[in-house]
């Protein structure tokens, strides 16, 4: 066994060293984000001393430890690429046993910069609460627990994902982060904004919580032993104990399943592509007849199956839901925040033609004409209409209902359907006259040399929106205001949905003319990646 973690420990060090060597961009990016990380770990102890000894000091160690484990938990998920090691699979041909591998691919995985900047976190935690000869001797336990199991849960869950994390699309997966990172920052600032105006106090039930859930009970175990309360202390180590056995045995069955068991994910991708036949022949029979129709199917089918369009699209969906909600939640800001759910998604119908990439050609087979043009267009603004109008229905009803403005629902709604169908138009127009081609692998969503043209389109595009917009805005202040408005405003519902419809319907026209004349020049801009 000591032969075996010793060789694995190796291997860490000598996948660290390879990767290094590729290129000098690499060894300097892995170098700075190591010195920052390890600046900020280091950074953290003096601030940790100082809510030593404060009433609400403990509540700050309980939680710091819980989101360690959970972004130990989720991270592989994202950056699976991250770790070699992670990959059990590779080790599939050699003769060793899933449980003395287990063994040494665990004291593999402290070899890192990533558990060095867990180690230093967790001794922050634990300074604030130790207290005494009992309460320190509790802390070295509860450190060592707390980066185990955070160790452990990483490899449990990767190894439970390993078929997802390896194949193409869980691969994509990483795509997704950009909507962890969004999401993660509006709660961040949300709950900053709650503590600010509350203080530390607000997370003591939710830290009582967490003091019994591993590898957070260890931590809370520090201030229960400092205080005497040793039974219950050890009771929290003991969970944060039984935690690691178990992630652990869940760590070695995974393996022993992906050393041992045929790989079915080609029976399972056969069976999913029946169901997902069966489940687009019916959506195909609700949709119009003809052109418009074949479009509007194959949009959703990007949507639905195109990586980096699902990321784009479930960002836009969640953003658009949580800055609203959060603004009315807080009782800061207008009711008009909801209107920021249309700006969101009608930014998705910005580059239509370099979403399609290099395969754009096989539709530009089919547009001969500005009518060609103006049907392929008009079917793509279809399919983001399905999608967009409840979206944007949803968001202003909740936030109108959790502002209690419900009088201001006509305004505010018209409004918002107002200015969907201004970013419509001036989405088809951008897409027409600034294409760009977005690049299929890797995080990036512009090919180098086009960055211009996308910030031209985006911008350009939303300030035409806004001047498109600025004839229903005035006739709202008017209404919203004005003595002679006084009881109509519920006009502004119906009148900003034909307003919307009829810019969009504009914009489409106006476009699909200056498309059809670029075509050669579209087709070589989004082909380039």
């Amino acid at each position: 066994m000591t032969h075996l973690t010793g060789t694995v420990v190796r291997l860490k060090l000598s996948l660290l060293r390879g990767g290094l060597r590729q290129s000098r961009g690499r060894r300097d990016a892995f170098i700075v984000s190591s010195v920052l990380a390890l600046l900020f770990a280091l950074a953290q102890l003096p601030g940790m001393i100082l809510l030593s000894g404060r009433p609400d000091g403990e509540v700050v160690s309980v939680t710091a430890a819980a989101v360690l484990a959970l972004g130990w938990a989720f991270l592989p998920l994202f950056f699976p690429t991250g770790d070699e090691t992670l990959d059990p699979t590779r080790l599939v041909m050699l003769p060793l046993r899933p449980v003395p591998l287990v063994r040494a691919l665990l004291v593999s995985s402290l070899v890192g910069v990533g558990p060095l900047v867990t180690l230093l976190l967790l001794v922050g935690c634990v300074l604030v609460p130790a207290r005494g000869a009992a309460g320190w001797t509790t802390a070295v336990v509860a450190v060592v627990l707390a980066l185990l199991v955070c160790v452990a849960l990483a490899r449990a869950v990767a190894a439970a994902n390993v078929r997802l994390l390896t194949s193409r699309k869980g691969r994509d997966l990483a795509v997704l982060s950009g909507l962890v990172i969004a999401v993660g920052t509006q709660l961040a600032n949300f709950g900053a904004r709650r503590l600010g105006s509350g203080g530390l106090g607000q997370l003591r039930p939710v830290a009582d919580v967490l003091s019994w859930i591993p590898p957070a009970s260890a931590v809370a175990a520090v201030r229960t032993a400092s205080e005497g309360s040793y039974g219950i202390a050890l009771a929290q180590l003991a969970l944060s104990a039984v935690a690691l056995v178990a992630l652990v045995v869940t760590w070695a069955r995974s393996m022993t399943r992906l050393m041992t068991a045929p790989d079915g994910s080609t029976l399972q991708a056969a069976d999913a592509g029946r169901a997902e036949r069966r489940g687009t022949g019916g959506l195909a029979r609700l949709l119009p007849a003809g052109r418009t129709g074949a479009v509007m199917e194959r949009s959703l089918r990007y949507i639905w199956r195109d990586p980096k369009t699902k990321a784009a699209w479930v960002t836009s969906l969640a953003i658009g839901l949580i800055i609203p909600v959060f603004y009315a939640l807080q009782h800061t800001g207008s009711v008009y925040f909801a209107c920021f759910a249309a700006g969101m998604l009608g930014l998705q119908m910005y580059n239509q033609f370099g979403q399609d990439t290099s395969a754009f050609w096989m539709v530009a087979l089919t547009i001969s004409s500005p009518r060609d043009a103006y049907e392929e267009l008009r079917g793509r603004a279809l399919a983001l209409l399905l999608i967009t109008v409840p979206h944007t229905v949803l968001v202003t009803v909740v936030t109108v209902a959790l502002s209690d403005a419900w009088p201001m629902l006509p305004r505010v709604l018209g409004l918002a359907l107002a200015l969907l169908g201004a970013m419509l138009a001036a989405g088809a127009w951008a897409s027409a006259r600034f294409p760009y081609s977005i690049p299929q692998e890797g995080l990036k969503n512009v090919v180098p040399g086009q960055a211009g043209l996308a910030w031209i389109g985006v911008f350009g595009g939303m300030l035409t929106a806004t001047v498109l917009c600025a004839p229903f805005i005035a006739l709202t202040v008017w209404l919203a205001h004005g003595t002679a408005g006084v009881g109509r405003t519920w006009l502004l519902l119906p009148v900003g949905a034909v307003y919307g419809a009829g810019i969009a319907l504009l914009g489409l026209r106006l476009a699909a003319p200056r498309a059809a004349a670029r075509l050669p020049e579209i087709l070589a801009a989004v082909s380039k990646g």
